[in-house]
C-alpha cells in the first residue's frame, strides 16, 4: 500500500552512522556516513569510494591539480555497525513508548539494541 502522508523515502541509514561497506571495491571497510540522497538511494561514507577530481586553478586553490573525493555508493552496499557488538546489522523500526504516543527508532536485529538516541 502506498504511503498517505510522508512521501519520503525511509532509508536504513542515516547521516553520522557508522557503516561498514559490504559489496563492492571497498568491502569490509569502515566509515561514517557523510551524507544521504534518497531520491538516489545513496549514500557517501567517508573515506570509500575516493575518486580523482581534477581542478582549475582559483583564487582559493591556487596550484589547482588533482583532488580525491568521496563518491556515493548504493545504499544496499553498507549495513549499519551495531553500537554494543562493533558487527554489521540489519536494522528494524519499532515505537518506544513515551507520553504522547511515543517515536519511531531504528534497532538492530541481532542484539536489539537501540540505534537512534
Amino acid at each position: 500500500m502506498p504511503r498517505k502522508y510522508n512521501k519520503r523515502k525511509k532509508l536504513h541509514v542515516k547521516k553520522g552512522d557508522d557503516v561498514m561497506v559490504i559489496a563492492g571495491n571497498d568491502k569490509g571497510k569502515n566509515g561514517r556516513v557523510l551524507a544521504v540522497f534518497p531520491a538516489r538511494d545513496r549514500v557517501l561514507v567517508e573515506g570509500i569510494n575516493m575518486r580523482t577530481h581534477h581542478e582549475k586553478p582559483t583564487q582559493e586553490n591556487p596550484q589547482g591539480g588533482r583532488l580525491t573525493k568521496e563518491a556515493p555508493i548504493h545504499v544496499s552496499n553498507v549495513m549499519v555497525i551495531d553500537p554494543t557488538t562493533d558487527e554489521p546489522t540489519r536494522t528494524g523500526r519499532k515505537r518506544v513508548d513515551e507520553e504522547g504516543g511515543g517515536r519511531w527508532v531504528r534497532y538492530a536485529k541481532v542484539s536489539g539494541e537501540i540505534i537512534d538516541k
